[in-house]
C-alpha cells in the first residue's frame, strides 16, 4: 500500500474531522470513526504486525475497508452539502469529503489491482482457468 495515500487519508479525515466539528456536530461520528480506523491500519502495516496475523487476509480486509469508507463519505458528503444552507464549514467538509472518497476510491482500486488480482493470477485462482 502506497504510503503517501496513507497519509492523505490520515489527513484528510482530519480535516474533514475539524469542518464538521466546526459546522454541523451531528455529522462527525464518521470522520471520526475512519480517522481513528485509518490510524490503527497506519500503525499495524507501519509496524508489520500484519505479517505476524497470517490468518487474515489484509489486501481484502484492507480493501473493504476502503470501499466502506468511501460509502459512508459518499453518503455524509451529499447529506452535508445538501443541508449545509450556506454554511462555510459544511461545505467545505462535503468538498473534501467527496475529494476523500475519490481517495478511497483509487485506494480500493489499486490494492484489487495489485493485490488481490495479482495474487489470484500467481496462485492460479483467477477467472483464466477454466
Amino acid at each position: 500500500m502506497g504510503k503517501l495515500v496513507q497519509e492523505d487519508r490520515k489527513v484528510l479525515c482530519f480535516v474533514i474531522f475539524i469542518c464538521f466539528a466546526a459546522s454541523i456536530s451531528s455529522y462527525l461520528a464518521a470522520p471520526l470513526i475512519e480517522l481513528i480506523i485509518t490510524l490503527i491500519f497506519l500503525i499495524i502495516f507501519s509496524s508489520h504486525y500484519h505479517l505476524r496475523i497470517a490468518a487474515l487476509n489484509w489486501p481484502c480486509t484492507d480493501f473493504l475497508r476502503c470501499v466502506s469508507a468511501a460509502v459512508i463519505f459518499l453518503v455524509v458528503s451529499i447529506v452535508a452539502a445538501a443541508r449545509s444552507s450556506g454554511d462555510g464549514g459544511a461545505i467545505t467538509a462535503a468538498l473534501f469529503g467527496f475529494l476523500l472518497v475519490g481517495v478511497f476510491s483509487y485506494d480500493a482500486y489499486s490494492i484489487y489491482k495489485t493485490e488481490i488480482t495479482d495474487r489470484a493470477a500467481e496462485t492460479g485462482n483467477g477467472a483464466d482457468n477454466p
